[in-house]
């Protein structure tokens, strides 16, 4: 299939800039993947879309604050770096901006001196290879100084950085939010827990390249980046009970899918499983494990639009996006959201 084939129209003026008032006051587009069939509602009605038996599947990971400012010793140049993966206690993988002045050697102070940092290496992918230097905790420091590293198409300021956190954030570590997951509240997990479904974790920290642009015009020649993942025993033993009492595997966004989807084609079977993917899930794909998917709206031709085309439908698929056009739902990170099931 070529990436033109998941364009689709969008006004600017649909994309959220920020949260929802509430978190489960988000719309939602309700759309059955075998007919078609498309309803719309409230994010609150997920708990009545839910049935006793299924099981729902959360991405626990935390976003950092990785955005960092830096200013450059001796030139006193301002350059932007944001944290994509941790190499060891004190030394990252980031993107700098501009590159130019972040050269091997450079050396940068943050946050009035609490932290400070040398560019090791340019890597191959003109990423910056960075050992910092603080005292006390880094991930503390960087909670004092950082900033959350919103996408690109938001552009207004926001004001508390914990909505860009789901309510069951544990494990940081991403450089994105799963955002199928921010319209959740506690009390609302609480009703779909006393309902009879069943609630498990995995952990996928959400690398930027998730938002990578789609290059090549016939798709199958994109490469994905890699994220680390874990699933839990618990979680696999939750999976194992759902499937034997008939019951659905709702995974919450495409990060617990591709989690889950991961685990089934290297071992065969979900299980407890550390480890490192790259999958990339397009039309064609055979899903193994995941029965319903709850997701935002992707952008066009993105690897994320591809996935929900994957496992609904290319039709269906992209007539519900023509039909949440229309209606004027929210799009993207804050955006209103998709359940999709049978």
């Amino acid at each position: 299939m070529k990436k033109s084939d998941f364009y689709y129209e969008l006004p600017q003026e649909l994309i959220a800039q920020h949260p929802a008032e509430r978190r489960d006051g988000s719309r939602l587009l309700t759309l059955n993947k075998t007919t078609g069939e498309i309803r719309h509602g409230v994010f609150g009605d997920i708990e009545g879309l839910l049935r006793k038996g299924d099981c729902l599947i959360l991405n626990d990971t935390r976003v950092l604050p990785a955005r960092l400012y830096g200013i450059k010793e001796g030139t006193g140049a301002r350059v932007e770096f944001l944290l994509l993966s941790q190499k060891s206690a004190d030394t990252w993988e980031t993107l700098a901006g501009p590159g130019k002045k972040a050269k091997k050697g450079s050396r940068f102070t943050f946050g009035d001196g609490l932290m400070s940092c040398e560019v090791l290496e340019s890597l191959n992918n003109g990423n910056r290879l960075v050992r910092f230097f603080f005292d006390g905790s880094f991930f503390e420091t960087l909670d004092r100084i950082g900033e959350m590293p919103l996408p690109h198409y938001i552009t207004e300021k926001l004001e508390d950085r914990e909505r860009y956190q789901t309510v069951y954030a544990r494990y940081s570590g991403s450089a994105a939010a799963p955002t199928a997951g921010l319209h959740f509240t506690k009390e609302l997990l609480d009703k779909i827990r006393q309902k009879g479904v069943e609630i498990g974790f995995v952990t996928l920290h959400v690398g930027l390249g998730t938002f990578r642009p789609v290059k090549a015009d016939n798709i199958e020649e994109h490469h994905m980046h890699s994220e680390h993942y874990h699933v839990p025993a618990e979680t696999a033993d939750i999976i194992d009970r759902t499937k034997e009492r008939g019951g659905r595997v709702v995974a919450v966004g495409t990060t617990c899918c591709r989690t889950l989807e991961s685990v089934y084609r290297e071992k065969g079977k979900i299980c407890e499983h550390d480890a490192w993917t790259d999958i990339f899930i397009y039309p064609g794909f055979e899903f193994k494990c995941i029965d319903a998917l709850i997701t935002n709206f992707h952008l066009p031709e993105s690897t994320l639009i591809m996935l929900v085309c994957a496992f609904c439908g290319y039709e269906n698929t992209m007539r519900a996006y023509k039909v949440a056009v229309q209606e004027k739902y929210r799009f993207f990170s804050f955006g209103d959201a998709m359940f999709i099931s049978d």
